[in-house]
C-alpha cells in the first residue's frame, strides 16, 4: 500500500488576559480586533474546501475573553473611547486616540483605506502635536471610525453594512461607530458556534492549551532552564510546584468539554514547551498527543536538522513522523512542526505574490514526498514494490510508509503583512491542495487513528525547550524576568500558607495565580522581545499578584507597586522578529519596529564621534537580509563626504575565499582588517548598486544581483539571500563600511561586527 505526504496546519489563537483584577475592565483590545479580524474568517475560507483538514488550537484565556466581548460585557479603553461624543472627548482621550488609533499595519490595514490613510499621513509628517492641535471633532470622529472598521477582515466586506461604510468612507457619526462595534460583537459571536460546528462534522479538530497559557516546565522547576542553557543565571528563588499543572490541564479541559461537547484530545502546550516533568500530568488528564518544535526533537535525539539550499530537511524520516512517550500514567504521541515551513508561512510569505507563495509552500512538500522517495528506495528495491506502488499512488509521489508533516504556527497575528488578511494567499494555497493528489491535509487526530507512531522516544530522555531554539531563555534567565519569578513565587508561597483558601473558597486568590503564571509576561520583561505596550504587560502581571495578595486580605509587598524596570525604549537591541519592510528610501517606522537597530553618531554621550550617520537598522525574513541608513539632520547624503555605503559579509566558520576591503587607507585594526566572503556597495550619488565574491589570491569578482534599494530621507536595502548563496543556520557578521571616491572613511558599528543566523 502507497500513501500520498500527510500535511497537518495547527494553527495557534491566543491572547492572555487582559483583563484587569483591580479595575475589570480591558486593558487592550486586542481580543476584540483579532476577534473580529482573524478567527472566524480562517475557518470559514477553510469550510470553502471540503477536502482539508485542519487543527486550530483555542486557548481557554482566550475562549474566555471572546465570550465577554460575545456577551457585550467587555469594555476596553479603545472601546471606551470609540462609543464617546467626540465633542465630549478630553485632551487626554485625543492623545490616546492619536497615540493609539493608528495601531494597524500601515501597508495592509490603513494605505487601503483613502481617509485613514490621510490621517495617517497627516500624523506621520505634521506630527503628534499637530494633529493634537488642529484636527476637528470630525477628524477624530473618523480615526475612530476607520481603526474599528479596517480590523474587520475583508472577507465580510460584502456584508452590506460593512459595504455601506467602506463606501462612505469620512464624516462617521457616533450612531456609525455603535453600529460598527455592533458588528465586531456580531462577528465575534460566531467563532465558538463556528469550530464546533467544523469539528462536528470533521473538516477541523479542536485542540487547547493549559489553562492561562503557563510554561509547564518551569512551573514544574525553574532550574530546568539550565538543562539547554547550563550556566544560566537563574531567578534568586527556586519555583517548583509541579502541583499546579494538573490544575491548569483540569481547568482547560472542564472548559474544553463544556465548549465543545466532546474531550479534547490534542494539547498545544504553551510555547511549545515540553520535558520529561509534565508528561505523566498531561496523560493522566486524557489528552492523547501534543505539539512541540523540531528544535525539541533534535535536542532529544542529539541530531542537529542539516537541510539543503532550498531550506528542505536532509534527514526527513526523522522529523516528518509522530513519536510515542510512555509515561507511568499512559502513553502519549507527540509531533513536531517544521519550524522553517512554519516560519515561510508566518513571517515571508506576506511579501511574495501570493499564488507565487503558495506554490512555493507546495513545492516544499513536494520536494519533502520525492527526498522521502529515494531514500525508501533503499529500503523497497524489488521491482514488484516498484510495480505496486506505480499502480496505486499519486502521479510523482509514491510513499510506502505513511508520513506526516506538522506545519504549526500563530494563527492570528501573521496576516496583518499579507494582502487582504492572507485571503489570496489560502485561497490559492487551498486550491491547489484541494487539487493535488499526492498531498492530503489532515487533523492530527485523524492521521495517528490511521497510523499510530512507529518509534518510541524516552519520556525521560525528552528534552526540556521550548519552539525558541529548544530553550526557555525567552521566559527565564534575564534579570527582569528572573525578578518577576522571583515575585510570582513569593506570592505563590503565601497562598500555599492559607491551606483554607482552596480553589472553591476563595476562587479568585488561585484565578489570580492562574492570570500570573501565564507565559506571556515573562515574553515581554527584560531583553529579547518589545513593543509598544511593554508598560502595560507589566502592570498585568503585577495586578494579577496584587488581587491574589487582595484575595487572602494579605499586605501587598511594596516592589508591586512600581514597575519591573523602565520601558524606555532602548538605542541598540537586536532584531525582535522577522521584518519585511518596502523599499522606497522614505523610512516607515512600522516597517523596521523590530529591526535591529545602532545609535551611532551623537547620541550617547559627548566622548562619542560624530558622523554622517544617525542609526543603523537591520533585520531580515526568509528571502531577503535588510539594512536601512538613517543620516543626521542637515546632511545631505550623497553630495558630500560620504558617497559610498559598503556591506562586508564575515563568516567565522565556513570555508573558502576571503578577501581583504577593497578600500583605500583601510586602518590596520579589527574588524576592518578582517577578510570578507561578499561585498555590496552602494554609489549614492547615482543609486547604483553591485555586488562582489571573494576569490583567488584576495581578489575581488562581480556577481549577478537583485538588490532592491530606496534613497530619499534615508537609505535602504534588501539584499535576496539566493544573491549571496548562503544556506539556512549559517552564522554569519555584517561590517557596514562608508567611503568617499574608493577611500575608507569609517565603519560601522564601532565597536563590533553584526551577527546573525541565515533563516
Amino acid at each position: 500500500m502507497t500513501h500520498p505526504l500527510y500535511v497537518a496546519f495547527i494553527w495557534h489563537q491566543h491572547q492572555p488576559l487582559y483583563k484587569s483584577r483591580i479595575t475589570g475592565r480591558y486593558n487592550m483590545p486586542w481580543v476584540r480586533l483579532h476577534g473580529t479580524k482573524d478567527y472566524l474568517d480562517l475557518i470559514l475560507l477553510l469550510e470553502k474546501y471540503p477536502k482539508l483538514h485542519q487543527t486550530v488550537n483555542l486557548v481557554p484565556s482566550l475562549i474566555m475573553q471572546l465570550e465577554d466581548y460575545a456577551q457585550g460585557s467587555a469594555i476596553d479603553p479603545y472601546l471606551t473611547v470609540t462609543l464617546t461624543p467626540t465633542e465630549q472627548l478630553t485632551a487626554d482621550q485625543k492623545r490616546f486616540i492619536i497615540d493609539s488609533f493608528f495601531d494597524a499595519q500601515h501597508h495592509t490595514l490603513i494605505a487601503p483605506h483613502p481617509r485613514y490613510d490621510e490621517l495617517y499621513q497627516q500624523c506621520q509628517q505634521e506630527g503628534k502635536v499637530w494633529c493634537l492641535e488642529h484636527w476637528s471633532d470630525r477628524d477624530f470622529g473618523d480615526l475612530l471610525a476607520w481603526h474599528n472598521l479596517a480590523w474587520i477582515d475583508p472577507l465580510f466586506w460584502e456584508d452590506p453594512d460593512v459595504a455601506a461604510w467602506l463606501e462612505q468612507g469620512q464624516d462617521f457619526t457616533l450612531g456609525d461607530r455603535q453600529r460598527i462595534i455592533a458588528k465586531h460583537r456580531e462577528i465575534i459571536q460566531r467563532i465558538l458556534p463556528q469550530h464546533r460546528k467544523m469539528q462536528e462534522t470533521g473538516q477541523l479538530e479542536v485542540t487547547t492549551t493549559p489553562y492561562t497559557h503557563p510554561i509547564l516546565p518551569l512551573l514544574a522547576d525553574t532550574d530546568a532552564g539550565q538543562v539547554a542553557v547550563p550556566h544560566m543565571k537563574l531567578p534568586d528563588q527556586r519555583f517548583q510546584w509541579a502541583e499546579d499543572i494538573p490544575r491548569h490541564l483540569r481547568k482547560a479541559w472542564d472548559l474544553y468539554c463544556d465548549r465543545f461537547g466532546c474531550k479534547p484530545r490534542g494539547l498545544w502546550p504553551s510555547e511549545q514547551s515540553v520535558s520529561p516533568a509534565m508528561l505523566p500530568y498531561v496523560a493522566q488528564q486524557g489528552f492523547q498527543w501534543l505539539c512541540s518544535d523540531e528544535a525539541v526533537l533534535g535536542w532529544t535525539l542529539q541530531h542537529f536538522f542539516h537541510r539543503d539550499g532550498f531550506g528542505n530537511v536532509i534527514e526527513p524520516e526523522l522529523l516528518y513522523q509522530p513519536y510515542r512517550l510512555e509515561t507511568p500514567t499512559g502513553d502519549l504521541s507527540i509531533v513536531f512542526r517544521d519550524h522553517r515551513l512554519s516560519d515561510l508561512v508566518g513571517f515571508s510569505y506576506s511579501g511574495m505574490d501570493p499564488q507565487a507563495a503558495a506554490s512555493d509552500l507546495v513545492g516544499h512538500l513536494e520536494s519533502i514526498a520525492h527526498r522521502l522517495q529515494q531514500r525508501q528506495s533503499a529500503d523497497s528495491p524489488s521491482e514488484e514494490a516498484a510495480a505496486a506502488r506505480s499502480e496505486t499512488s499519486p502521479p510523482g509521489i509514491a510513499l510506502d510508509q505513511p508520513w506526516l508533516v506538522t506545519i504549526a504556527l500563530d494563527g492570528e497575528n501573521c496576516w496583518e503583512f499579507y494582502q487582504r488578511d492572507g485571503i489570496p494567499f489560502l485561497e490559492n494555497l487551498y486550491q491547489q491542495l484541494s487539487d493535488h493528489e499526492g498531498i492530503r491535509l489532515v487533523t492530527v487526530s485523524e492521521y495517528l487513528d490511521q497510523s499510530p507512531p512507529r518509534e518510541v522516544l524516552p519520556a525521560d530522555r525528552l528534552h526540556s525547550g521550548s519552539w525558541v531554539d529548544g530553550s526557555f531563555t525567552t521566559w527565564i534567565g534575564d534579570p527582569v524576568k528572573n525578578r518577576a519569578w522571583d515575585l510570582l513565587g513569593q506570592a505563590r508561597q503565601v497562598l500555599a500558607h492559607h491551606p483554607e483558601a482552596t480553589e472553591e473558597q476563595n476562587p479568585d486568590a488561585w484565578e489570580a495565580l492562574y492570570a500570573a503564571e501565564g507565559s506571556d509576561w515573562f515574553w515581554w520583561f527584560g531583553e529579547g522581545h518589545s513593543s509598544n505596550h511593554d508598560a502595560m504587560f507589566d502592570q498585568l502581571f503585577r495586578e494579577h499578584l496584587i488581587a491574589l495578595y487582595k484575595a487572602l486580605q494579605e499586605d501587598i509587598p511594596e516592589a508591586l507597586h512600581h514597575p519591573l524596570e523602565r520601558h524606555d525604549r532602548a538605542e541598540n537591541m537586536r532584531p525582535q522578529s522577522f521584518i519585511h519592510p518596502v523599499i522606497t528610501g522614505i523610512a516607515d517606522e512600522q516597517d523596521w519596529d523590530h529591526a535591529g537597530r545602532v545609535t551611532v553618531a551623537g547620541a550617547r554621550g559627548t566622548m562619542h564621534r560624530s558622523g554622517p550617520i544617525q542609526r543603523l537598522w537591520y533585520g531580515l525574513d526568509h528571502l531577503n537580509f535588510y539594512f536601512r541608513f538613517d543620516f543626521q539632520a542637515g546632511i545631505q547624503p550623497g553630495n558630500g563626504d560620504p558617497n559610498e555605503v559598503h556591506l562586508f559579509w564575515y563568516y567565522s566558520d565556513q570555508m573558502g575565499y576571503t578577501s581583504p576591503i577593497n578600500l583605500s587607507k583601510v586602518p590596520n585594526t579589527a574588524p576592518v582588517n578582517y577578510r570578507f566572503r561578499h561585498h555590496a556597495g552602494f554609489y549614492l550619488p547615482t543609486q547604483q548598486t553591485w555586488l562582489e565574491e571573494a576569490g583567488e589570491y584576495g581578489q575581488w569578482h562581480g556577481r549577478s544581483q537583485q538588490i532592491q534599494l530606496g534613497f530619499q530621507d534615508c537609505l535602504e536595502v534588501a539584499i535576496p539571500w539566493s544573491d549571496l548563496e548562503v544556506e539556512p543556520d549559517w552564522h554569519v557578521n555584517v561590517l557596514a563600511v562608508l567611503g568617499h571616491n574608493g577611500e575608507f572613511v569609517e565603519h560601522l558599528p564601532e565597536d563590533a561586527l553584526i551577527p546573525f543566523n541565515v533563516p
